[in-house]
């Protein structure tokens, strides 16, 4: 897969609003092969979270209450950014809206970025009666650690999405029915 870059891109929240990340996680693609994957705790502003999105990660606010905001990792991700403008996200709506709404609640610039939705590319590539990432990657023998923490998702949906793109027999730029912009 010469020339296919992007980063996939996760994050966890600790409300239901989408500006209260509290944890980010990437995966880098270069030529079609993994070369990094990370993750940052984030604090999130007043580092409250409600008891069911706890539930989901399991991240709570002593995990997050010297970690950085979101300003410091955007700086972080966005040094990623610069080589690879294109992220990749699995329900991409969901993050691509936390890095609008928490871009938003800083005041920082929004990107000009390329996104695509590796559940959208799965909705139309595949006939499973469900789609969610842990149901995919299981479907596909794709491994993974821990479903729900940022950086372990990030890089299922990388080798998920690689896999679409194998299976769809194209290119990053033919995937149009599930890409749009930040």
């Amino acid at each position: 897969m010469q020339g296919v870059n992007f980063i996939a891109i996760d994050f966890e929240t600790a409300t239901g609003k989408r500006a209260s990340v509290c944890e980010a996680g990437i995966c880098v693609v270069r030529n079609g092969k993994i070369v990094e994957t990370r993750s940052w705790l984030v604090r999130p502003q007043g580092n409250s979270y409600s008891y069911w999105n706890m539930q989901i990660h399991g991240i709570r606010p002593n995990d997050t209450v010297n970690s950085p905001e979101f300003p410091e990792i955007w700086a972080e991700i966005s040094g990623y950014l610069k080589d690879i403008p294109v992220l990749v996200a699995h329900n991409a709506a969901f993050d691509i809206n936390c890095i609008r709404h928490s871009l938003e609640l800083y005041g920082i610039e929004k990107p000009d970025i390329t996104y695509y939705c590796s559940l959208r590319a799965a909705r139309r590539l595949y006939n499973f009666g469900c789609n969610s990432l842990d149901y995919l990657c299981d479907q596909f023998k794709i491994p993974y650690e821990q479903h729900h923490r940022a950086g372990d998702d990030a890089e299922m949906c990388a080798r998920l999405f690689l896999r679409e793109l194998e299976d769809a027999g194209c290119r990053l730029d033919k995937m149009d029915y599930c890409s749009g912009r930040v």
